[in-house]
């Protein structure tokens, strides 16, 4: 039976490999030892501390399962962590994970560009995004009345704003590090 509205899924499926230490201590969970990972889960946007399975090994990028079922190198999700607390290596890393997220989440993304609603009465949710001002907000707005839009190249393309991949990633890291005081993305 196919519902319209599914419940929000309380837990990640998929993660994005930031940093890991094969022989670190949990900074969540007091005396866990192993394979300590700083991840960023794919669709709340949150960092995590993974514990991976001993003598596995995890690459920087790598997407790696995290869901209830079946998982073959996560021993267990310790925590979410802040982005102070992560490692220098995590933090350089950060940007070109997003990047890629926002890449391999196209139709999600942008069916949030084609939903933005209004926040306040005098802030949208699209001015938050980087690169789009009063002038490109308006635009997107008539644009999607006209037709929703299907793909960055779209927008890209009928709105003239450029590189959506580039302003959306940098407003998830500015919520990630805290920069911002509203969250569109990043589930806090």
């Amino acid at each position: 039976m196919y519902r319209a509205h599914s419940p929000p899924r309380k837990y990640e499926e998929h993660a994005y490999v930031l940093d890991f230490n094969p022989r670190g201590k949990s900074s969540t969970v007091r005396g866990r030892e192993g394979i300590i990972i700083t991840a960023i889960g794919e669709e709340h946007l949150t960092l995590l501390e993974i514990l991976g399975v001993p003598n596995s090994t995890f690459e920087i990028g790598e997407k790696i399962y995290i869901g209830k079922d079946g998982r073959t190198k996560v021993l267990s999700v310790l925590g979410k962590m802040e982005y102070e607390k992560t490692s220098s290596s995590a933090q350089s890393e950060l940007p070109t994970v997003v990047e890629n997220i926002v890449t391999n989440n196209e139709s999600k993304f942008v069916e949030y560009l084609n939903k933005a609603q209004p926040l306040t009465p005098r802030i949208h949710a699209l001015e938050l995004i980087p690169g789009i001002g009063k002038t490109y907000m308006k635009t997107m707005l008539e644009e999607r009345e006209r037709k929703k839009f299907e793909s960055y190249a779209d927008l890209q393309e009928r709105v003239g704003f450029k590189e959506p991949v580039k302003h959306i990633s940098e407003r998830i890291i500015d919520e990630i590090t805290g920069e911002s005081r509203m969250n569109l993305f990043v589930k806090r």
